[in-house]
């Protein structure tokens, strides 16, 4: 996976933006500015997901590329080292699970915001 793959597939989600809030390296993005995914723009090799906190423990367990999320909650958010031992095609789903965990957690207005976006 490279950063450019990464961002167009975070962007074609509806209701996401991104951002720089922490700093010039940290990208953000966010679905009804909800935070749902981060990486180091100027060392793309790892992206912070939000997780189920038992599956987040599941993973963990299974690959190498998975650990506690660096500088976030440790029980919500996995640390996923690209291009070790996950795939592009799970790293895509993740980014998915941390995406839909952020849509069930809207309030049902944002919910029917982000419904009726294109």
């Amino acid at each position: 996976m490279n950063i450019e793959d990464y961002r167009e597939y975070c962007l074609a989600k509806k209701g996401v933006s991104e951002g720089f809030p922490f700093d010039h390296n940290t990208l953000v993005f966010k679905v009804m500015n909800k935070m749902f995914a981060l990486t180091n723009v100027q060392e793309f090799n790892s992206i912070n997901l939000k997780c189920d906190p038992e599956k987040a423990i599941d993973l963990r367990d299974r690959y190498h590329a998975v650990v506690p999320g660096y500088h976030m909650s440790k029980k919500h958010w996995n640390t996923i080292t690209v291009n070790e031992d996950a795939t592009d095609d799970e790293i895509y789903e993740w980014i998915d699970d941390s995406y839909n965990l952020i849509v069930k957690s809207l309030t049902k207005k944002l919910q029917a915001e982000l419904k009726e976006l294109g």
